[in-house]
């Protein structure tokens, strides 16, 4: 989920769409996820439930979500996560006992009728099955939107390319993004109206930060991988990396121990990478395919994508296929 208090520490400023152009490297996880929990929340499950009992709201959720990019002239390069790092088993663990809790509290309002939280617990219950995960990439290939398949968390491979000069932007909600080195990381890309960018190279001047500095910050303030120092909050990491220099000296500072500091460190330092990808971004998305994908082989309601589709069609004729090359 990456680290909230983040955002006090990061700069960030609201751009307009018109401003942004280039390619997107999309955390696919955490954009799929948020569209995944949107459309569940706010449409029928009859729409996208198949006669044996399948969900595929995803399907929904990339046809409405995609359309976005395309309309703005920006081409998105979805990056999946691979397997996670074990240091980040704990929070798995609580998200695990979380949704645990919410299926708990979605069975009541079952039996007792509230549509309202039925609908709100449906949505928080979500996670991305092996089945939302195929028929995704698969959706993906039909469209012809490119997919980077990463060796470990996507946002790391997402900002390694971006420095690489592969992708001009990371696509992401997590602040952690900044951890891993992204340059220009667009947040709100699944939201209505305009981006936010959030800029490294100002953030660490705002601060007078190395890079490595604000990832000491941010491993004291708690990040997925680590718990922070309880009483240190952004303002405070940021005012002790600065007078010690950092994380070692801060803790021996304070008295104070971070388990796994080292190897939390490292992987934010040295993230798992890799270089072999093959990026085409001249798409040529086969809507017809993709729309029988959809509503031929996984049932969702025609009604509920067509509009999608409609933009994405609108979009390549208006402009023509070249401005993706």
């Amino acid at each position: 989920m990456g680290n909230a208090a983040l955002r006090e520490i990061a700069v960030i400023e609201e751009i307009p769409f018109a401003d942004v152009e280039g390619v997107v490297a999309v955390d696919a996880h955490n954009w799929l996820y948020r569209y995944l929990t949107t459309t569940v929340k706010w449409t029928s499950s009859s729409k996208y439930t198949t006669p044996d009992g399948t969900e595929v709201a995803n399907l929904i959720g990339i046809v409405q979500g995609l359309p976005k990019f395309f309309e703005h002239d920006v081409v998105p390069v979805m990056v999946f996560d691979g397997g996670p790092s074990e240091l980040k088993a704990d929070e798995i663990d609580a998200r695990r006992e979380q949704r645990a809790s919410y299926e708990e509290q979605l069975a009541v309002a079952r039996e007792e009728g509230d549509e309202i939280a039925i609908a709100q617990l449906e949505s928080r219950t979500q996670r991305l099955t092996p089945t939302i995960q195929e028929t995704s990439r698969e959706l993906l290939r039909l469209l012809d939107v490119p997919i980077v398949e990463a060796p470990a968390e996507g946002e790391a491979q997402a900002a390694h390319m971006v420095r690489r000069g592969d992708a001009d932007y990371v696509g992401s909600e997590d602040y952690d993004a900044l951890l891993f080195g992204a340059p220009l990381t667009l947040r709100q890309l699944t939201s209505k109206g305009d981006p936010e960018l959030m800029d490294l190279e100002a953030t660490l001047a705002h601060h007078e930060l190395t890079l490595e500095q604000l990832i000491d910050a941010a491993i004291l303030i708690g990040t997925d991988f680590n718990e922070g120092v309880h009483g240190i909050g952004p303002k405070t990491a940021i005012s002790a990396i600065s007078e010690h220099g950092d994380l070692w000296s801060v803790l021996e500072a304070r008295g104070e121990h971070i388990e796994y500091a080292d190897r939390v460190r490292q992987l934010f330092r040295d993230p798992n990478v890799t270089d072999d990808y093959d990026l085409e971004t001249s798409l040529e998305p086969d809507l017809e395919a993709a729309r029988a994908y959809v509503t031929d082989e996984w049932g969702v309601d025609a009604d509920e994508v067509e509009r999608g589709f409609e933009r994405v069609d609108e979009s390549v004729t208006q402009t023509g296929l070249d401005r993706w090359t």
